[in-house]
């Protein structure tokens, strides 16, 4: 390697460390103020990763578009009044992509989650539609911002389930590590978790990869994630985080058994 070679890494190297440490004192800093820290996290205006190891990760992987979309998103839901005082013709024109079009029937790996709240129809036919209907606005309210936060989305709403899609394993089995524990008393959410190809429509996900996330929640328990080997594969090891041993189940819909572990946080 010549001298000039060595000036060059040398410079890149007092540069990369320069950066990193302006990265950790910002971070120092945001942490500092946790309800701005919190909420730039949740719009995606900084990424959890970043947040968690300063200049060892973009700042943040969300576009303008989707900043918007979840500020809306988050507004709607802390705010229901705001539906009205903004108005949804100006909501939708606010959140349209204008590529959403060519995107349908794409087709992509995904983490798909779906949640239920186990006990849901008893609590109902005992506490009666309104008590229940209130139950779910303040669990949506409580879940909207972890889900966000891990770079997430609500894909649709089923009852008293969720749809979910991450861009990644990590990111959807460390979500639900922390919805479990935001359950609504005297309900038990319980979550599966399944990674592979699904196609994107304008509101839905579509494919086997669904399917099996579906029956996967189903077969969990009230506090329990369930995923697949698939997801825990595509994870490795993750800190904090420890998956139990995998069983072979049987799903009704699913020609192939599917190889199924629990995940809990250490």
């Amino acid at each position: 390697m010549s001298l000039a070679d060595d000036a060059r890494e040398a410079g890149a190297s007092t540069v990369s460390g320069w950066r990193i440490a302006v990265a950790e004192r910002l971070a120092r800093l945001l942490r500092t103020q946790p309800d701005l820290c919190d909420t730039a996290v949740e719009v995606g205006i900084i990424d959890r990763k970043w947040l968690d190891e300063p200049g060892h990760h973009p700042v943040s992987s969300a576009t303008t578009l989707e900043v918007v979309q979840r500020f809306l998103e988050r507004s709607v839901e802390q705010r229901p009044s705001a539906l009205a005082a903004i108005g949804l013709n100006a909501i939708q024109m606010l959140s349209w992509d204008g590529d959403r079009e060519s995107k349908d029937g794409l087709v992509s790996d995904m983490a798909v989650v779906c949640t239920d709240l186990e006990g849901f129809t008893r609590y109902t036919a005992r506490a009666g539609d309104e008590a229940a209907m209130a139950l779910l606005g303040d669990h949506h309210r409580v879940v909207g911002p972890i889900i966000r936060s891990r770079g997430g989305r609500v894909v649709k709403r089923l009852g008293d389930g969720l749809m979910l899609a991450f861009p990644s394993p990590e990111a959807a089995v460390l979500a639900c590590l922390e919805l479990v524990p935001t359950s609504p008393d005297p309900l038990r959410l319980r979550a599966g978790i399944h990674y592979g190809e699904v196609v994107t429509t304008r509101d839905d996900l579509i494919g086997h990869t669904v399917n099996v996330a579906a029956r996967v929640a189903e077969s969990a328990k009230g506090g329990q994630i369930a995923v697949t080997t698939d997801v825990r594969e595509a994870v490795g090891d993750l800190r904090g985080v420890r998956f139990s041993r995998a069983r072979k189940r049987s799903f009704k819909g699913v020609l192939e058994p599917v190889m199924v572990c629990t995940v809990e946080g250490i």
